[in-house]
């Protein structure tokens, strides 16, 4: 392999990383917060890229982009309202079992009303710009995607550790009824959680489809899946071990596909759990539980 084809495929495995960096933080920050695996959680992924189809059909990409995570964060968060906030005093195999209900909900929802075809994503002129730097060539998409991804990721540490809403969501981590005796809004908290996990899951969606351009009503089970994975290498609760667990399995998938083993790109990222869970259950960064959300 060239130096020229080894840059390239680094390029695209840190933009697909990059998109699963954001994805797994949900399932962090939920679990932080919840203890809860939101399994529902690449599906809201799924629906944000149907939201940016129909979007698209009738508005600018400006006005598309925006209403898109507007409407993917309203799901999210209704979706916590509904499925998981009367089962916050239930045992927490009920709500799993929500989480994984409100998944196939979502499934069987947009095969109804969309059908199971491939519908085409449109394209964002700006994002598919082609750039050339000596040999190598990438769209503009695949460019931004980790740098965007990391400025989020400052964002939101900022926001967890120097705000009074992220010193809430670390208090409610630690303890639910300890925080509420301290007066902390137990239900705003949980639901502002969740609008951040599906901000990030609606920006990772428009980054993802962007570059493979059709979505199915399956399109979110395998990538959330894989960063669900990304979330337990990194040490699930912990923001940025889900982003280096992301980027890292983008990486691994990218190069495996290069090498021809396309085959077994999927079963890799599942052997890594399995590896992971056997000799470091508690994932690459999980023994730092200060910085948990």
């Amino acid at each position: 392999m060239s130096l020229t084809t080894f840059l390239q495929h680094s390029l695209t495995g840190i933009s697909l990383g990059g998109s699963y960096a954001l994805i797994a933080i949900g399932y962090t920050m939920v679990y932080g917060i919840l203890r809860l695996i939101n399994f529902a959680h690449g599906d809201i992924f799924m629906m944000a890229g149907y939201f940016m189809i129909f979007a698209m059909a009738s508005l600018p990409w400006a006005i598309s982009i925006p209403l898109v995570i507007i409407l993917t964060v309203i799901l999210g968060v209704s979706i916590e309202r509904i499925a998981y906030k009367p089962l916050r005093t239930a045992p927490r195999m009920s709500i799993m079992i929500s989480a994984i209900g409100v998944s196939y909900l979502l499934q069987n929802l947009a095969t109804y009303l969309f059908t199971a075809l491939p519908r085409a994503y449109p394209e964002i002129p700006f994002l598919k710009k082609i750039f050339r730097i000596g040999d190598l060539s990438a769209s503009l998409v695949t460019l931004i995607t980790p740098i965007l991804t990391i400025i989020l990721v400052f964002c939101l540490l900022f926001l967890i550790n120097k705000t009074k809403s992220g010193m809430a969501m670390r208090a409610v981590s630690k303890d639910f009824e300890t925080a509420q005796l301290m007066g902390i809004k137990l239900n705003n908290t949980i639901s502002y959680t969740f609008l951040i996990g599906s901000f990030l899951a609606a920006v990772g969606s428009i980054l993802y489809f962007t570059d493979r351009m059709s979505v199915t009503p399956f399109s979110g089970t395998l990538p959330g899946l894989k960063c669900f994975v990304a979330a337990v290498l990194g040490g699930i609760g912990s923001i940025p071990g889900a982003v280096v667990g992301g980027f890292l399995i983008g990486i691994c998938e990218t190069f495996l596909v290069a090498f021809g083993y396309s085959t077994f790109s999927d079963a890799f990222t599942f052997i890594l759990l399995i590896v992971i869970l056997l000799f470091r259950p508690t994932g690459l960064f999980g023994e730092k539980i200060i910085d948990k959300v």
